[in-house]
């Protein structure tokens, strides 16, 4: 995949200055680490909602590992625990990443929650499903930070010709570490390293990431030991927030959250909502269509792991579609308003699981319609990728500053929704074999994807707000501030969507 700079930089609404760095330079190599370190954030994630049936059920696995007496009820507890701690650190895992660094934060989270993987055998054999549930909820307070934290990370490095792309790349690395774990889970259950080797695998690729990050990863472009002039100057000039005096500045001390302002803008309340519509259908998509396809279709699509793994595969190859799809209209020179570009593409990852699910609402009992619903599911998780170049992008376009602080807030209120709706569809699927139900449920959450993708076409705006940085007093050009106004201008232009 080509992530270099592209040669219509120039004519696209940003300001082309000096050198665009190199075609491959240090920030690709940042955002490769970037992708690394979120598959396995969640491959330490899964691990234990596919282990847990290994650990349960010895027949299911290599009968030499330890065998648990855990009923239903004890398994909630323990695949929903990780939640209890991941939404806690949201907010201030993104405020202290501004703070202290995105390094230090993503070094932390993933290391920890490493070593604590690690642990997880150890605990569930001497200190039964108690300490388990502790321990994943210290992983996902540990792991709350990561997802913010890599916005802050990416608001420094990706330059806006290339926000998009980048954010679009290094963030299929959730569904890749979801694909391999999923994948290869049930071969290493049942093979002579048993279950806990579901807990070792990730643990140790998480540490050795975590020192491979420490060492060649920096916060800004400011700080890397290693970047070209010329990159550097590329990346620190290029955004609706960044000037062509800013280019190699040092870094200006640490500004005030203005906590107030974020919490009553418009735009951001605005993308709270998109967010929160997202994760609803995506969690309902996801925890429960495995339910409706065993209760109503008659297949148990969690005993293939390979079959689970589909959506997410498919998801990786349609956010590379997307991105690609963007630079076929940048390279014919189509230039229209970065508002557009964000909108258009979150359409396209909101609406068109929308339209899988009302789909779905129609299925009944038989082997095509199993086929057909599997295709429907694989659709409608794959094709909500398109959303890493719509709102996901939108925290960076409203705030570079304070775009991690933006993450935490939305993704802590999404996560939220993620509890709540598998708990909306117990209330109204009493019957679990009775498809009227299941399409009352499918409806509701179109219903959702529909007025979130709709509020954010109508409210959603990209330009940075007033409350990024602190009002400046700036000293008139020499052509009566002619060149400052120009360049201002500029900034409300942007190509389709690699800003």
């Amino acid at each position: 995949m080509v992530l270099g700079c592209l040669s219509c930089c120039g004519r696209n609404g940003y300001q082309q200055i000096g050198n665009t760095g190199p075609r491959f330079g240090v920030r690709h190599l940042q955002c490769i680490l970037v992708f690394f370190g979120l598959a396995v954030a969640y491959s330490l994630r899964v691990n234990l909602s596919v282990a847990i049936v290994a650990m349960t059920d010895r027949n299911a696995s290599n009968p030499d590992f330890p065998e648990y007496d855990w009923n239903e009820s004890t398994k909630s507890y323990l695949l929903s625990s990780f939640f209890w701690g991941y939404v806690v650190t949201q907010v201030p895992g993104g405020h202290l990443s501004a703070i202290y660094g995105a390094k230090y934060m993503l070094f932390y989270g993933v290391l920890i929650c490493s070593c604590l993987a690690l642990l997880t055998p150890f605990c569930a054999a001497y200190g039964g499903w108690k300490l388990v549930v502790v321990l994943r909820a210290v992983q996902g307070l540990c792991q709350g930070v990561i997802f913010p934290s890599t916005h802050t990370f990416l608001s420094k490095w990706a330059p806006a010709e290339e926000r998009g792309r980048l954010v679009g790349y290094c963030y299929s690395g959730s569904q890749f570490g979801t694909v391999v774990m999923l994948s290869v889970s049930g071969y290493i259950c049942s093979s002579s390293l048993g279950w806990p080797s579901t807990f070792y695998a990730p643990g140790c690729a998480g540490i050795l990431w975590a020192f491979v990050w420490y060492f060649y990863c920096s916060s800004t472009p400011a700080q890397h030991p290693s970047i070209s002039p010329s990159e550097r100057r590329y990346i620190e000039s290029s955004g609706q927030a960044r000037r062509s005096s800013d280019a190699g500045r040092e870094e200006q001390p640490r500004m005030q959250t203005p906590w107030w302002s974020i919490l009553t803008s418009g735009p951001f309340l605005v993308l709270v909502l998109a967010h929160c519509a997202n994760n609803w259908g995506f969690w309902t998509l996801l925890t429960e269509i495995p339910t409706f396809m065993k209760n109503v279709l008659g297949m148990d699509i969690k005993s293939n792991g390979p079959l689970s793994a589909l959506p997410y595969f498919a998801m990786i190859l349609l956010t590379c579609v997307f991105i690609w799809l963007s630079d076929v209209l940048k390279q014919r020179s189509t230039v229209i308003p970065l508002s557009f570009s964000r909108k258009f593409f979150n359409t396209l990852g909101m609406w068109l699981p929308m339209l899988a699910l009302v789909g779905l609402g129609y299925i009944t009992q038989g082997e095509a319609n199993v086929r057909l619903a599997i295709g429907l599911l694989t659709a409608a998780v794959a094709t909500n990728s398109a959303t890493y170049l719509g709102f996901h992008v939108n925290h960076i376009d409203l705030s570079p500053n304070f775009a991690g602080t933006l993450m935490g807030i939305t993704n802590c209120a999404a996560n939220f929704m993620s509890i709540l709706a598998p708990l909306i569809v117990g209330l109204i699927v009493w019957d679990e074999t009775n498809p009227d139900q299941w399409r009352i449920v499918f409806f509701f959450t179109a219903f959702v994807y529909f007025i979130g993708n709709l509020l954010f076409m109508l409210f959603g705006r990209t330009g940075v707000q007033s409350w990024n940085s602190p009002v400046a007093t700036r000293t008139p050009s020499p052509a009566g501030g002619a060149g400052v106004a120009a360049e201002e201008a500029a900034q409300d232009r942007a190509p389709l969507i690699d800003a």
